[in-house]
């Protein structure tokens, strides 16, 4: 399975939001330009992840983003259940299949993806970015805040 550049982009984000105190804001540009992302493609991230309630989002002069929850009530399955457009790993209607009525396949890639999800469920955005200031050396960011 592979998951879409969106989710990788909406997982990205939330990733280094997370590392920031909870009253600071972090802005599109910052996330756009830490992770040398389309400007255009982190305002849809952001928006979506504001819809879904993964952040709050403050516009203006002094707008950005924050988290919505605490990280360790993000479950990085539920996250890309809900940004991720497709759930299935085969579709048996396009074109048909003369075999989608009788085909265990079908079944067994389903369980698969339950399993996949499941055990992505085990882990939270806590637990990615479980030590911040390592995490923003890796983005080159140490000196931002810590």
């Amino acid at each position: 399975m592979q998951l879409t550049r969106f989710t990788d982009y909406c997982i990205r984000s939330l990733i280094l939001v997370s590392t920031r105190p909870p009253e600071h804001l972090t802005t599109i540009t910052e996330i756009a330009e830490t992770y040398k992302l389309s400007r255009n493609h982190v305002v849809k991230v952001v928006h979506r992840l504001g819809q879904l309630g993964y952040l709050h989002t403050q516009r203006g002069k002094h707008g950005g983003v924050r988290l919505a929850r605490n990280a360790e009530n993000i479950k990085m399955g539920e996250l890309i259940r809900d940004v991720e457009p497709r759930h299935s790993l085969i579709d048996c209607s396009a074109p048909g299949c003369c075999l989608s009525h009788d085909c265990r396949m079908k079944s067994i890639l389903n369980r698969a993806i339950r399993l996949f999800y499941g055990e992505l469920d085990r882990y939270t955005l806590a637990d990615i970015i479980r030590e911040p200031e390592h995490v923003f050396e890796l983005l080159n960011l140490h000196d931002e805040l810590f």
